[in-house]
């Protein structure tokens, strides 16, 4: 079983947005969840995440929690939508930083490995965030 966890800032917008895109994909033998390094557990997936996903068929139920230990061990991959939620997770967990990586970085891409933060901007961010995670995410499920 491999086990996904992706990790963005407060966990309310990308985070559970690119959770709901991979549970959504339905790749056999794939475990998903999703955390932040400053979430604020319990808060929901933001407005603008859930009208996305809804315009996508994709339903979320969705509680933030800040990463621990406890994820930490329980995952195969770390997934941060940026470099720097990468440097706090290994900052954090030296353990986890063998299998850490940006999302963009475990999809293959190279440059910019920064997945943009919708946070506070229009629904077109949102929409814009979801399409650029979605194709890194497939190209994630091929190396699964």
């Amino acid at each position: 079983m491999t086990r996904i966890l992706f990790v963005c800032t407060g966990n309310t917008c990308r985070s559970p947005m690119a959770e709901a895109i991979l549970r959504n994909m339905g790749p056999l033998g794939v475990e998903v969840k999703s955390a932040g390094v400053y979430a604020q557990d319990g808060s929901d997936a933001s407005e603008h995440t859930r009208t996305v996903l809804a315009e996508e068929g994709i339903g979320i139920d969705h509680q933030a929690s800040m990463i621990n230990e406890s994820l930490v061990n329980w995952t195969s991959f770390i997934l941060t939508m940026t470099e720097s939620h990468k440097a706090a997770v290994t900052r954090t967990f030296p353990n986890a930083s063998g299998k850490t990586f940006t999302l963009k970085e475990f999809a293959g891409n190279e440059g910019d490995l920064d997945i943009i933060d919708p946070f506070g901007g229009p629904v077109e961010m949102y929409r814009k965030t979801f399409n650029e995670m979605k194709i890194a995410i497939s190209e994630i499920i091929k190396k699964l």
